[in-house]
């Protein structure tokens, strides 16, 4: 059974770093992409980030460009995101997934296929 448990999240100022990890199991990880979302209050679930397989591709929404770094340990079945100067419009549910198909690359949600319960980001300004 496949497994994602984020962690990480919290509290932080305008202007402040969080990591967020996400552990996997329950599959070879190492041959699917991988997806960070978010979901803020009232507003529907969005993309954020992606990584390939390889870890050679990755592709960010624009409101994140610049900030956020997605990365991957497939040795240690691990993906993180990395969150500089955030700002309170990044407060949000911040879900990991995986993609459905083994090697192959999309960031549409449609194409991830098992989800984590999700970590809280909150950003005060």
């Amino acid at each position: 059974q496949v497994r994602l448990v984020e962690s990480g999240g919290g509290l932080v100022q305008a202007g402040g770093s969080l990591r967020l990890s996400c552990a996997t199991s329950g599959r070879t990880f190492s041959s699917y992409t991988m997806g960070w979302f978010r979901q803020a209050p009232g507003k529907e679930r969005e993309f954020v980030a992606a990584i390939s397989w390889t870890g050679s591709g990755t592709f960010y929404v624009d409101s994140v460009k610049g900030r956020f770094t997605i990365s991957r340990d497939n040795a240690k079945n691990m993906v993180y995101l990395q969150m500089n100067s955030l700002k309170p419009e990044d407060t949000a549910l911040y879900y990991c997934a995986v993609a459905k198909a083994p090697r192959a690359y999309s960031v549409a949600e449609a194409a991830f296929g098992s989800w984590g319960q999700g970590t809280q980001v909150t950003v005060s300004s």
